[in-house]
């Protein structure tokens, strides 16, 4: 009897300790593991506050930034450009942001939207506006310093319309 009450015990912790590895894997990757519309390791996601992009994230490999503001998915990519310079967008194509798979992925040195394969250098980003690129954020819509880059909330809720079918 007392083997079969122990084997029980034995059996309940085991099961307990499964549900909680299970819980501590889900609530890490809600709180900040999912992974990006590039498919790579995300950062974790900002809900309803500024954005804050640390300079020294960034290289010439995009680095995608999920961002909550009241409900709506979005993301910024940031890339440091061949010239040096940090340059940001939303990610989402300007023309195919309403096909739900106008996002960017990055293949070598260029971005590739996933609706109609455009592809765009790291050099393109934030300087071309209208047709078929990322949404760039021109610098009088964020702040840079010697650390970072921070996008305003209020900014980032002005922008959400372009991510309501976004994935």
């Amino acid at each position: 009897m007392n083997n079969r009450k122990s084997l029980w015990i034995l059996s309940a912790l085991f099961v307990t300790a499964f549900l909680l590895v299970a819980q501590v894997q889900v609530s890490a990757q809600r709180a900040g593991g999912a992974q990006s519309s590039s498919g790579v390791q995300a950062h974790s996601a900002v809900v309803d506050q500024d954005l804050v992009i640390p300079l020294g994230d960034l290289s010439a490999t995009a680095q995608f930034y999920p961002v909550v503001i009241e409900g709506v998915q979005m993301e910024v990519l940031a890339v440091k450009a061949p010239d040096g310079t940090f340059r940001t967008a939303f990610n989402t194509c300007q023309v195919c942001y309403a096909s739900g798979r106008g996002y960017y992925k990055q293949s070598g040195n260029a971005l590739v939207c996933q609706n109609c394969g455009n592809r765009f250098t790291m050099g393109r980003v934030e300087v071309s506006s209208g047709g078929c690129n990322p949404v760039p954020i021109f610098p009088q819509y964020k702040t840079v310093d010697s650390e970072k880059i921070t996008i305003s909330k209020d900014f980032l809720v002005k922008a959400k319309g372009i991510f309501a079918k976004w994935r």
